[in-house]
C-alpha cells in the first residue's frame, strides 16, 4: 500500500478506530437493562436506524423509547431511562479509551501530511462524547450520518467529506470495518478501500467473507497502515 498516492485518508469510526466491545466499556448492554433478547434489540437498531441515524428524532431517550416499545410496550419508563444514560454512558467511554496504536498511527498520518477525514453512521447517543475524544484533534473533516440527515453508502455522505477536504475521490484511501455497505459505497464513488478486520474478526467473523468483497486490501491492526506502506 502506497500512502504517498493518496491526499487524504477517510476512516470510519466505530468497530474500525474504537468501539464499545474492544474498550471494554463498563455496564451492562441495552438489551441486558431493558430485559429483552439481544436479538431483538438488534432487529429493532436496524429497523429504526433510519430515525436515528438520519438525526430524524435528535432525542436520546426517545430513540430508546420507540426501540424499547416496539419490542415490549409494557417497559417501564424508569428502565428505559437507566438504559438510555447507560447506553451512552458506554459510547462515551469507547470514545475516550482508544488504543494508542489508534492515535500513534492517526499522528503519523498528520506528520505525512496528509488529510484525514470521518464518516461515521451514528445517533446522537454514539457520538455524545466525540469533543472529549483523544481522537477529536486528529480530524480535518468530521461527518456524522445525524447531523447530515444521510447515511452510508449514499453518494451524499461521502461527497460531503470530499468537498470538505477539497480532495477528489482518486486522492483517498477509505478505512472502515465494512459495516453498512460503506466499502462498496466508497469505491463506488472512485476511493480505494481498506478493510480493517482485528475488532469485527473477534465479534462477527461470520461477516468477513462478504466484506472482503469490496476491499482493495485488508488488514488486521490500524497500524498497518504506516507498517506496510510501501
Amino acid at each position: 500500500m502506497n500512502l504517498s498516492k493518496y491526499k487524504a485518508v477517510i476512516f470510519d469510526l466505530f468497530h474500525t478506530l474504537t468501539s464499545v466491545e474492544s474498550a471494554r466499556a463498563p455496564g451492562k448492554g441495552t438489551s441486558a437493562i431493558l430485559g429483552v433478547t439481544r436479538k431483538d434489540w438488534n432487529d429493532q437498531l436496524l429497523k429504526y436506524s433510519q430515525d436515528r441515524l438520519r438525526g430524524i428524532i435528535k432525542n436520546p431517550y426517545k430513540i430508546i423509547k420507540k426501540m424499547a416499545h416496539a419490542i415490549n410496550p409494557d417497559i417501564p419508563e424508569d428502565i428505559i431511562k437507566e438504559a438510555t444514560d447507560t447506553r451512552m454512558a458506554r459510547f462515551k467511554y469507547s470514545l475516550q479509551h482508544i488504543d494508542p496504536s489508534v492515535l500513534d498511527t492517526l499522528a503519523k498520518l498528520r506528520d505525512m501530511g496528509k488529510l484525514i477525514g470521518l464518516i461515521s453512521n451514528g445517533d446522537v447517543h454514539e457520538i455524545a462524547g466525540w469533543d472529549e475524544s483523544p481522537l477529536y484533534k486528529y480530524f480535518n473533516s468530521v461527518i456524522f450520518s445525524c447531523n447530515v440527515g444521510y447515511i452510508k453508502p449514499e453518494r451524499e455522505i461521502y461527497e460531503k467529506s470530499l468537498e470538505d477536504l477539497k480532495v477528489n475521490p482518486e486522492e483517498c484511501l477509505f478505512i472502515g470495518d465494512g459495516g453498512s455497505d460503506e466499502l462498496q459505497g466508497a469505491k463506488e464513488i472512485g476511493m480505494n478501500t481498506v478493510l480493517i478486520t482485528y475488532i469485527i474478526e473477534k465479534i462477527w467473523p461470520e461477516k468477513l467473507n462478504s466484506r472482503r468483497k469490496y476491499a482493495d486490501f485488508e488488514l488486521s491492526e490500524i497500524n498497518e497502515i504506516i507498517i506496510n506502506n510501501k
